[in-house]
């Protein structure tokens, strides 16, 4: 059982968020021939509206989603919601994570804010997840705090994961040919200011996150819930069965 309500300490929030959703989800074919990745739907509900629920339920009153592939579809339905919380940043060519940031700044402000992967699909452990993240956030010693899962818990993950953590939660890269605990989850806060002199065009977000460890201001939080990997039509039936399961047939929580 998930104790949704377990009191958090005080803490600033991020009011605003990113949500990526630009990417053509290319192992998810054929799926996203004709559904962008976040639209695709876990027991009655997009991954898409699931993420945006979870922001707007820790208080982010401004949500940006940037889109390209079938930019349309994912418009169309936002639209239906009829809440001006949530605008747009449209890319006539992809940008990758980094440029789309880039490319959204202006709508996203110059405090720190959410980055939420359009594919992101969580479920709370002991606090919210989102909770979480604002609770360790350091400003005056990160640049980027991200979610991360432990791979040997991850019931449907077999990647080398990511990083590795230190004691004090700042994180480095595994290194070729190794593996590492820990696999990042595509929830994350990150300082806007951090971004300075990056680079022109499509780039992804790994270039923030090197130059982070690179001044040991790359920091991880280790989550206490669920994290479904959702890459192939295989993961998307897994965590499909699982929600409809409760979740509770096999899983392992901690």
């Amino acid at each position: 059982m998930f104790i949704k309500h377990l009191p958090s300490l005080p803490l600033d929030t991020p009011k605003t968020a990113m949500i990526l959703a630009a990417g053509h989800g290319k192992r998810m074919l054929p799926l996203t021939e004709r559904i962008p990745k976040p639209m695709l739907v876990i027991v009655g509900k997009t991954i898409l509206d699931r993420t945006i629920d979870n922001l707007f339920a820790v208080g982010v009153d401004k949500i940006v989603i940037n889109v390209s592939h079938l930019a349309s579809v994912i418009i169309e339905h936002i639209r239906s919601r009829e809440d001006n919380r949530i605008i747009f940043s449209e890319e006539d060519i992809p940008l990758e994570t980094g440029g789309g940031v880039i490319n959204a700044l202006p709508k996203l402000g110059n405090e720190p804010f959410f980055i939420i992967n359009g594919d992101s699909v969580w479920v709370d452990g002991m606090k919210n997840t989102l909770l979480r993240l604002a609770e360790k956030w350091s400003p005056n010693n990160m640049d980027a705090l991200l979610m991360l899962a432990s791979t040997a818990k991850t019931l449907n993950f077999d990647g080398l994961g990511d990083f590795f953590m230190d004691q004090n939660g700042f994180l480095k890269r595994r290194k070729e040919k190794t593996i590492s605990p820990y696999a990042y989850m595509g929830l994350s806060i990150i300082n806007p200011l951090s971004l300075a002199n990056a680079p022109n065009g499509a780039f992804s977000l790994n270039w923030l996150y090197d130059k982070a460890i690179e001044s040991q201001r790359l920091a991880g939080i280790i989550h206490d819930g669920l994290w479904y990997h959702i890459s192939t039509p295989d993961d998307l039936e897994f965590a499909r069965v699982r929600f409809a399961d409760g979740h509770l047939k096999n899983a392992s929580f901690f």
